[in-house]
C-alpha cells in the first residue's frame, strides 16, 4: 500500500510516524511538503499550547493522548539518537466567565470531570486568593486546569515526529501538489508543480490552511479556510506570579513565555475574520483590543513593553470549528486531517495515530474519531465545540 500525505508539518508527520511505526503496515509513505523550512507553518507560528478543557468528549480524549506523548518522549521517540525535549510547562488553562457564561462553564466542567480531567471550578473569591494580581470583581467564576495543560516547544514536537517517521522509512519530498488524480470513487495519485507524479493507494490531506483548496483538487468540498491570527510578545516589570494561560471573558488570552508573556485573540462569531493566506502583522488588534483587555484583567499589564509580534494561520472549519478526520463518504481512499481551528498542534498525536489505525486495520482502535468524520459535513450537521480559543 502506497500512502501519500499532503503536508509535512506536525499533522502530516504524525500520520507518517504512526503509519511507519505499525509493524502491520506493509507499504510506502511519501510526505509532500511545500515549505520544507516550515517558516510559515501553522505549527511553528502557533501559541504552542495544550489543554483538556474542551466541551466534547472526543476532543478531550484527543488531548489526553497528547499529554501522554509530551510527558513521555522516550516511550514514543526512543528510536532517535537523542530523545527530544519538549519543555512541557504544565501551567494550566484558566477559563474565566461572567454570569452569562457560567452555565456553559459548569456544563463543560461536569463533562471534563466525568472524563477524568483534573480541573477545578473557582468562585471570584477563590480566584482572588489564588491569583491576587488579577481583577475578579466582574467575574462569576473560572475553570482552572490543575495538571496536564500548558505550553511546550511546538517545533520540537513536529521535528520529533518528522525525524522518527524518516528513521522508520517515510520519504519526504519538497514540492507543491497541483493536481490529484481521481477516477470515480477513487484517487490514484498526486501531481506536483515540477510535473512529477506520485502514485497512491491512499491520500491524506494534511495541508493546514490550504486543506480546502487541496480537497478541491480532487473535486471534493471541504469547508476549511485559512484565517490569520496574531501573537504578541510583551515584557512586564511586575512579575505576574504563577500565571496559567488565561482566557478572558472577551476571548483575549495571555500566558507566560518566560521571562515575558504572549497574548492574542480569535474574533467572535459575526466579527470580521477574512479568509487569507497572508501573514502580514497588524498592530491595531493589540492596541485597540488586546492591551486594554489584559490591562483591565491584570492591572500590572497597564505598564508593559511590546517586544515583537507575528502572524500564523488557523485552518478554520467554517461549519463548526471542529476537525474533519477520516475518509470522504464517497471517495473513501481520500482521508482528511483538516479544520482544527487552532487545535491542530495538540490534536496531531491522536489524529496521526487514528488515521494509521484506520489505514492499517480498517477501524479506530485507541480513540473513536468517527464523531469528527466527514459525514457531518456532507449532512450539514455541525458538531459544535464551545471552547474555541
Amino acid at each position: 500500500m502506497d500512502v501519500v500525505i499532503i503536508g509535512g508539518a506536525v499533522m502530516g508527520s504524525s500520520a507518517a510516524y504512526f503509519l511507519t511505526r505499525d509493524p502491520a503496515f506493509d507499504g510506502t509513505v511519501t510526505v509532500v511538503e511545500r515549505d520544507p523550512t516550515y517558516r510559515t507553518a501553522s505549527t511553528t507560528l502557533s501559541a504552542a499550547s495544550v489543554r483538556q478543557q474542551f466541551s466534547t468528549p472526543t476532543n478531550i480524549a484527543i488531548s489526553q493522548f497528547a499529554v501522554e506523548v509530551l510527558r513521555h518522549p522516550t516511550e514514543w521517540f526512543g528510536m532517535l539518537a537523542e530523545t527530544p525535549e519538549f519543555d512541557f510547562v504544565e501551567g494550566g488553562y484558566l477559563f474565566l466567565a461572567t454570569a452569562a457564561g457560567e452555565p456553559i462553564l459548569r456544563a463543560n466542567h461536569a463533562l471534563q470531570r466525568e472524563m477524568g480531567v483534573p480541573v477545578a471550578l473557582l468562585d471570584p473569591d477563590q480566584l482572588h486568593v489564588r491569583f491576587p494580581w488579577m481583577r475578579t470583581d466582574d467575574l462569576a467564576g473560572g475553570s482552572l486546569g490543575l495538571e496536564g495543560e500548558g505550553w511546550f516547544d511546538a517545533h520540537a514536537l513536529m521535528q520529533a515526529f518528522r525525524a522518527a517517521a524518516r528513521a522508520q522509512g517515510a520519504e519526504y519530498r519538497s514540492g507543491e501538489v497541483t493536481a490529484i488524480d481521481r477516477a470515480g470513487s477513487r484517487v490514484s495519485g498526486v501531481e506536483l508543480a515540477d510535473g512529477s507524479r506520485i502514485p497512491a493507494d491512499v491520500v491524506i490531506n494534511a495541508a493546514g490552511p490550504r486543506g480546502g483548496a487541496v480537497a478541491a483538487l480532487a473535486g471534493l468540498d471541504l469547508p476549511v479556510v485559512g484565517r490569520k491570527r496574531f501573537v504578541y510578545s510583551f515584557a512586564c516589570r511586575t512579575d505576574v506570579q504563577a500565571s496559567p494561560l488565561v482566557i478572558d471573558t472577551s476571548g483575549v488570552y495571555f500566558r507566560p513565555d518566560a521571562p515575558n508573556y504572549i497574548c492574542g485573540y480569535s474574533p467572535k462569531e459575526g466579527e470580521t475574520d477574512p479568509d487569507t493566506l497572508d501573514l502580514a502583522v497588524e498592530m491595531a488588534p493589540f492596541e485597540d483590543r488586546i492591551w486594554p483587555t489584559i490591562a483591565h484583567r491584570v492591572p500590572a499589564f497597564e505598564s508593559i513593553r511590546l517586544l515583537r509580534a507575528w502572524a500564523g494561520h488557523y485552518e478554520v472549519n467554517t461549519l463548526d470549528h471542529n476537525a474533519v478526520i477520516g475518509p470522504h463518504t464517497d471517495v473513501t481512499n481520500f482521508l482528511f486531517a483538516n479544520g482544527f481551528s487552532g487545535h491542530g498542534l495538540q490534536q496531531a498525536p491522536a489524529v496521526g495515530r487514528g488515521l494509521a489505525e484506520l489505514i492499517v486495520g480498517g477501524a479506530y482502535r485507541s480513540i473513536d474519531l468517527s464523531p469528527l468524520g466527514y459525514g457531518r459535513v456532507a449532512r450539514n450537521e455541525p458538531l459544535r465545540e464551545l471552547n474555541v480559543v
